[in-house]
């Protein structure tokens, strides 16, 4: 799952004791050969759904990382591409990672926490890959309330979400035993690393947008293949700024 040069195991053991924000800190050099990057195999099939939902004018990469989603927005906006991330370590990553570029999109990385977004409404569209898990449950609603007060009215807040692991499966006894791991670790660690899998179902989080003020569709990603009952693996979850 690691590549030889991704951390060791006493290096992930050192990340999983610390809090989120300084976990990643530690990991940043090391993230990119992780499995918890976003593949490449799901960032395609977004940008081509985006690429049919623009062009846009400016996006925001949401909890980014070292920038794997800011490829994505980098082909589907004109004018501006912002990171936002919670790690100095991860943005610093980023920035080496991307270089500088005279081209347009510009592009800039912003260090601050997703549940208090430094912006106005100037947006056109807001994605995010892979962070939800950590936001608990009740943080939620605030969470969307911030990506909708950054967009711009018509603007969208793109996410992929993959479908639950059938229950009784591998996937769905090795996630189980991750989020029990996380609980009993944060009962009896100081501070806190919050990291959950199981918590974000699509029926929540659909009900959730709509009471911020989205309208929500759903596309799904062929690409990603399908269930044995014919669903997707994956949906891309598409919600709007209501005018």
């Amino acid at each position: 799952m690691f590549a030889p040069q991704g951390p060791t195991l006493r290096e992930l053991a050192v990340q999983a004791l610390s809090s989120v924000e300084r976990g990643y800190d530690l990991l940043a050099p090391k993230f990119d050969r992780t499995p918890f990057r976003t593949p490449d195999a799901v960032l395609a099939p977004v940008s081509r759904a985006l690429r049919e939902l623009g062009p846009f004018d400016s996006g925001l990469d949401l909890c980014c990382g070292t920038g794997a989603g800011m490829g994505v927005l980098r082909q589907v906006c004109r004018e501006r591409v912002t990171g936002v991330d919670i790690s100095a370590g991860m943005l610093a990553a980023g920035r080496a990672r991307a270089g500088v570029t005279a081209t347009a999109p510009r592009v800039e990385w912003v260090r601050a926490d997703a549940r208090a977004l430094p912006f106005g409404p100037v947006f056109d569209l807001a994605v995010s890959f892979g962070a939800f898990g950590h936001f608990l449950p009740r943080e939620r609603p605030e969470l969307f309330a911030q990506v909708h007060s950054v967009l711009r009215p018509g603007g969208r807040f793109v996410f992929p979400i993959a479908a639950p692991a059938r229950p009784g499966s591998l996937g769905y006894w090795t996630l189980l035993a991750f989020d029990a791991a996380m609980q009993v670790r944060n009962a009896l660690w100081h501070p806190s690393f919050v990291m959950y899998y199981r918590t974000f179902r699509l029926a929540d989080v659909r009900a959730e947008l709509t009471r911020t003020g989205f309208d929500v569709e759903l596309q799904a990603l062929p690409e990603l293949g399908r269930r044995p009952d014919g669903s997707p693996r994956c949906r891309l979850v598409v919600a709007t700024r209501a005018r």
